[in-house]
């Protein structure tokens, strides 16, 4: 069994929005970095059931780090007023300033690993299952967060015709050389 610590200096964790609606060509699709977190991953490969996985999000840390699509490109006040939207608006971060994910249940093989756990985010805590594989000391991963089953309004724009989608991809890309 390793224990491993997680955070930006171990590997990146990237949120992927996409737009839909009557305006979706003026939007973006959007990749965002969470910049400030840390977690723990305990590794049992002789036995996956007792891994575990921890991981607390500074919820004011997402940054827009691509913009794909729409009418114009995307100018550095664009990403600070899609920032400030996602702190205010749609985390708020005043009232809940983490996102935290406690794995449950852990099954499969490194090829091919289910992490499945709680993640609390606007103070609501669901099940969100994570898919992911690990090679050469690299865990990669990625999970679908319907964001109106956290009671989040999707954000949207010029009276609803530009919206995101209520689905948005997380994925996980970490390097586990850190044993502890």
């Amino acid at each position: 069994m390793s224990t491993y610590a997680l955070g930006p200096e171990s590997g990146r964790l990237l949120v992927n929005t996409t737009r839909t609606g009557l305006g979706a060509k003026a939007g973006h699709d959007l990749t965002i970095e969470v910049t400030r977190w840390h977690g723990d991953a305990t590794i049992d490969t002789a036995d996956p059931s007792r891994s575990r996985v921890t991981v607390e999000i500074d919820a004011a840390s997402l940054e827009v780090r691509e913009a794909t699509g729409g009418v114009k490109p995307l100018t550095a006040a664009d990403r600070r007023d899609i920032e400030k939207a996602i702190r205010d608006k749609i985390l708020h971060t005043g009232r809940h300033p983490t996102i935290t994910f406690r794995s449950t249940r852990v099954a499969g093989t490194a090829e091919s690993f289910q992490i499945e756990g709680d993640l609390t985010i606007v103070g609501a805590t669901r099940p969100v299952t994570l898919r992911g594989s690990l090679a050469e000391g690299r865990a990669h991963g990625s999970a679908t967060v319907v964001q109106t089953r956290w009671g989040i309004r999707p954000y949207s724009a010029l009276f609803g015709a530009l919206k995101l989608n209520d689905e948005v991809d997380v994925h996980v890309d970490l390097g586990l050389m850190n044993d502890r």
